[in-house]
């Protein structure tokens, strides 16, 4: 039985089907060359982290503006990369068990695909693996920069752990994986510089001693969205991760700048497109977006142009957008059946094809995009002809 597609391109945005995942693509493409700029300019490298997009589209993108690569944190993404054409892939996260690591020493055959180890079960495990498929692996190793989640201790035992890796034929230790990720959505600006200003100092002692072992690193990474101006101009690292700033995020955008006022460096890209379907008080619309259209781990999503108005009481697929208490009145609620837009609190890092993430752009698309003329296009090449018996990409 033939459906209509929730959207295609050349579509208004007010007739594409909701709930929908929308990029306003001028804003995108204004936070890819923002990042770029600020990269180029303080001389450093940008390696996106893709966990926020999960796109080889995107990540090409990223990469023909200057991206030296991309960061994944599972062996599964990387694998998307690179069968969608990146050829330099750092898997920013320990991988452990055999099967995983078969993979990623496969993976190594087609392109540098990077691993990440912080103990030396994981040296071991990664070299075995990358001696069965005859390849030679380059290797970060994590230290603990502040956030204490994984990472070796930095100085010495980061040396040792280097040394070991040195030590293995297939093996290549390439550099140190440096992350402070509990710093990135502290919200003052003297905040963050502190946690990041200690991440620098055991980032550069480990620098200094590798150097002094004969271990220079070719890769110092670790940043996000919240702190990567900070190191950016350490003189330290040379590889920014932040990858939120693509789409940006109702929860970045509570951190402040140094004059207390809202981090705005990105704008907000990436947003879910809902129906008002009930209206029957003034001050409540009810909206067809619930708690299968976003994730909530950072907290509800924010409307947006309608200040005061709350995302409120979500059931699976309603959810209220009411005004909060004494807020003014600048705007009306949004009358029954017309559109409004949502910006999610936090990335969700949903996998492409989840219940999250709904296709409304036609077949070989994830996700309608705007841009100037508020019509939706195509982040993604043509929809196939009719008839075509090639199958509609699943990781756009």
């Amino acid at each position: 039985m033939p459906t209509l597609p929730p959207a295609h391109p050349g579509l208004p945005l007010a007739e594409v089907d909701t709930p929908a995942l929308i990029v306003d693509l001028d804003a995108f493409e204004r936070n890819l060359k923002r990042m770029a700029d600020a990269a180029a300019a303080a001389g450093v490298r940008v390696r996106p982290h893709a966990k926020t997009h999960k796109s080889p589209i995107i990540a090409q993108k990223q990469v023909a503006l200057g991206a030296t690569g991309i960061c994944c944190q599972k062996v599964s993404e990387a694998a998307i990369m690179v069968e969608g054409g990146i050829r330099d892939v750092l898997v920013s996260n320990e991988v452990i068990g055999a099967r995983k690591l078969d993979r990623l020493a496969a993976l190594s055959r087609q392109a540098r695909v990077i691993g990440c180890v912080d103990d030396p079960l994981g040296v071991s495990q990664l070299a075995a693996a990358a001696e069965r498929h005859g390849a030679r692996v380059d290797v970060v190793v994590e230290i603990n920069v502040g956030a204490s989640r994984c990472g070796i201790d930095p100085g010495a035992p980061a040396v040792a752990l280097a040394q070991a890796v040195a030590r293995e034929k297939h093996l290549r230790f390439a550099g140190l994986q440096a992350y402070q990720g509990r710093a990135q959505h502290f919200r003052t600006i003297a905040e963050r510089r502190a946690a990041i200003d200690e991440a620098i100092e055991r980032t550069a002692t480990t620098v200094r001693a590798l150097k002094a072992a004969g271990l220079p690193c070719d890769i110092v990474g670790g940043a996000g969205t919240g702190t990567f101006e900070l190191e950016a101009a350490s003189g330290v690292y040379n590889e920014l991760q932040a990858g939120s700033y693509i789409f940006m995020d109702a929860d970045y955008a509570r951190n402040k700048r140094a004059d207390g006022e809202p981090y705005d460096t990105f704008e907000h890209a990436l947003f879910v497109f809902a129906t008002v379907m009930s209206m029957t008080q003034s001050d409540r619309a009810v909206v067809d977006a619930g708690l299968k259209a976003f994730a909530f781990d950072s907290g509800p999503p924010e409307p947006v142009g309608f200040p005061g108005a709350i995302y409120e009481r979500p059931s699976d697929e309603h959810a209220s957008r009411s005004r909060r208490q004494g807020a003014p009145h600048p705007r009306p609620l949004r009358p029954n059946g017309q559109p409004a837009r949502l910006v999610r609190r936090h990335p969700w890092h949903g996998r492409p094809g989840s219940r999250r993430r709904k296709r409304v752009a036609g077949r070989g698309a994830g996700c309608a995009v705007l841009g100037s003329s508020l019509r939706a296009r195509m982040l993604t090449r043509p929809a196939h002809p009719r008839g075509s018996s090639r199958r509609p990409s699943r990781r756009s």
